[in-house]
């Protein structure tokens, strides 16, 4: 069996949890790890991988099938995503949800110039939670979405809170409100702007001297991620955030209330749900189905950018079409 030669691009968090995915992933096998960071203070757990500055990714175009970007969305996708899929096939999990369009043209314009096949916005949402949309809205046309995320550490909005001038370390959780939930449970249909739905709460480590005052301001004003949203910014201590705060969990919530019938209405709820110990690992596991689905659709000739809405689901299998039909059907 030719395994899928992989490439990481940033070792955080979901970086390390794409290695961890790989090992689970008989198919795939890890090649080289790309850091801005001094590659000799980085040690992986997986012999024999190499560990290279990012500089030097090009070098690498013919050893890896599918290059995986574990950055961050607020400033390290929008540069990155372009520039490797004129290079490489890619994975990422950008999530700006009001940029993805944007940020898919861009990513297109690259990807078919060179041949290479790009599969963005991978993860749980958007991602997972994008294909129940969809899905559910196609079978109950109509009715009304509903989306709560949490209780749990968003990376993408630590990572954005962790950029704020002043912060040395952050936290960010998403905080569905309970009524909100039950109500959409209920087939109650309510409207509710964004402030009913979520409290985003954030724990901060402050640098030494640095203006907390500013640092809360900038943070409640950032657009994309906090300015539409009731933000509680608590400022701790280095340990304490360590101590209270180093775990990764998440979740969510994707319901669909919809109504068919003419002469008698019947109502219908949907409900699609996750509960994650580890936000970073399961997002990781994500990332490495869909590199899975890229080197497929590449081979095919199937170029430019896709999404997880673009991707056949059997794409995502290590199972031949009659195991799937004969297992899941």
């Amino acid at each position: 069996m030719n395994k899928i030669r992989i490439g990481i691009v940033g070792y955080g968090n979901v970086g390390k949890g794409v290695e961890t995915a790989i090992r689970q992933n008989a198919d795939t096998e890890l090649i080289a790890v790309f850091t801005r960071r001094n590659p000799e203070s980085i040690v992986t757990k997986t012999p024999g991988v190499k560990v290279v500055d990012i500089k030097d990714a090009a070098k690498f175009k013919n050893d890896i099938d599918v290059m995986i970007l574990c950055g961050g969305s607020a400033t390290d996708l929008p540069k990155q995503g372009s520039e490797f899929a004129a290079m490489f096939n890619i994975i990422d999990s950008f999530d700006t949800h009001a940029k993805i369009p944007e940020y898919f043209e861009n990513v297109n314009n690259a990807a078919a110039a060179s041949n290479k096949t790009a599969v963005i916005s991978v993860g749980w949402d958007p991602g997972l939670f994008s294909m129940m949309r969809m899905l559910s809205s196609a079978i109950l046309p109509e009715g009304n979405d509903y989306t709560f995320w949490g209780k749990g550490v968003s990376q993408g909005h630590s990572d954005a809170v962790r950029r704020v001038s002043g912060v040395k370390n952050a936290i960010q959780y998403t905080v569905p409100i309970d009524g909100a939930v039950e109500s959409v449970r209920n087939g109650k249909n309510p409207e509710l702007s964004i402030r009913q739905k979520h409290l985003r709460e954030c724990f901060v480590v402050a640098e030494e001297g640095a203006d907390r005052a500013k640092i809360e301001a900038d943070i409640k004003s950032m657009p994309n991620y906090f300015a539409d949203y009731e933000t509680v910014v608590h400022f701790v201590s280095e340990e304490e955030l360590k101590s209270n705060h180093s775990k990764m969990p998440h979740g969510g919530f994707v319901f669909r209330s919809g109504k068919t019938g003419i002469d008698t209405v019947n109502n219908h709820i949907i409900e699609f749900s996750i509960k994650l110990d580890s936000n970073p690992e399961f997002t990781a596991n994500v990332l490495v189905a869909y590199a899975r689905a890229a080197a497929r659709l590449n081979s095919e000739g199937s170029y430019g950018a896709k999404t997880v809405l673009d991707v056949p689901l059997s794409y995502l299998s290590t199972k031949s079409h009659a195991d799937l039909i004969k297992g899941f059907l």
